[in-house]
């Protein structure tokens, strides 16, 4: 039998404390998880609100608090590029539409004032009690400047023209604090997650100085605005960002960090290093749960979760996000580790 949906249970969690009951944590799933989890009844139901409908209850039926959700797709507030070629991987230097000042110039930069968020208040309706939403942006400071700009001409521009830099990350920054200060207003939503790809396997993307002169700033702004409505803010950073953890957590002041990877540091070594000062949030490594056996996904679980469980500060999720590629019942094993712990 699934709990029933205690967005307390995640607050308790980002607030390093130790929730009523085991509590679970994912930034997002895929779209057959959530018609799976919806189920026929709400996946099948054809209008305007379909798809955040069913992954709000695909999230709800599988155990989740809250639905991690961005804005409705009518309007969306997204920093527009053209298509670019992408399968497997793709290239941070492809669609690149800023090269130099005119090019900054003439960018049809989005306005969050002129973006219709009411879908916020719109699925009230739609939430199951004690439910509340998660707002994410479309992508972060850092990660959206390398979208526009390039990675490799990025790194060339700092040193040929900072000036220039700082006014495009400026640019990004100031439009994702109006965002986040427009939905994390809304009662409907409970937390805010600032999603950034800061780093890759061995370090952070521009250099830990780089980072707090053009990328840090404006995280510690867009905090302080969710903040200021009362509600937490989640980090999702994929990358080493054993360089810069300090200033995320003393300096920005996030109350929890998302995206673990073993090969980087395991979420376990994490949350003894930094558990007791930031909420550790997922950390079953991606590539553990395809491979791994599903008695050794459980057996890694419940040891996690028996870890924290008299210290808080730990929600049970992936270490990242689970794409198409993992295997239903390994999800499944994993989220249902909740409900057998204990038992």
């Amino acid at each position: 039998m699934k709990p029933t949906p205690d967005f307390n249970n995640l607050l308790a969690v980002l607030k390093r404390k130790r929730p009523s009951r085991p509590t679970l944590f994912e930034f997002f799933m895929n779209d057959p998880l959530y018609v799976h989890y919806a189920g026929p009844e709400i996946a099948q139901r054809a209008d305007e609100l379909a798809a955040a409908r069913t992954r709000i209850w695909g999230f709800a039926n599988a155990g989740y608090d809250y639905a991690n959700i961005y804005p409705w797709p009518q309007q969306p507030f997204v920093f527009p590029r053209p298509e670019f070629h992408s399968k497997a991987s793709l290239s941070l230097n492809e669609g690149a539409v800023i090269t130099d000042r005119a090019s900054f110039e003439a960018y049809p930069w989005p306005d969050p004032e002129n973006t219709d968020f009411s879908s916020f208040d719109t699925l009230k309706a739609e939430i199951p009690d004690g439910m509340k939403l998660v707002a994410c942006a479309c992508g972060g400071v850092l990660e959206i400047t390398i979208q526009l700009v390039g990675f490799e001409h990025l790194c060339i521009l700092t040193m040929t023209d900072p000036d220039l830099v700082k006014e495009i990350f400026d640019a990004v920054g100031s439009r994702l604090l109006r965002y986040y200060r427009i939905v994390s207003a809304f009662d409907t939503v409970g937390a805010c997650v600032g999603n950034d790809d800061w780093g890759f396997k061995t370090q952070t993307m521009l250099s830990p100085e780089m980072m707090r002169t053009y990328v840090f700033p404006w995280h510690k702004k867009i905090v302080q605005a969710i903040h200021a409505a009362g509600k937490p803010a989640i980090l999702h950073s994929c990358g080493n960002l054993e360089a810069v953890y300090d200033d995320l957590i003393d300096d920005i002041g996030y109350d929890a960090k998302h995206s673990y990877e073993d090969t980087i540091i395991p979420v376990e070594d994490a949350y003894e290093r930094w558990g007791r000062r930031i909420a550790v949030v997922g950390g079953i490594d991606v590539d553990f749960l395809i491979r791994g056996e599903p008695d050794a996904i459980r057996k890694r679980c419940f040891a996690m979760l028996e870890r924290s469980a008299d210290r808080g500060g730990y929600a049970l999720g992936s270490g990242n996000s689970i794409p198409e590629y993992v295997p239903m019942e390994k999800f499944d094993v994993m989220v249902r580790c909740v409900r057998e712990f204990g038992g």
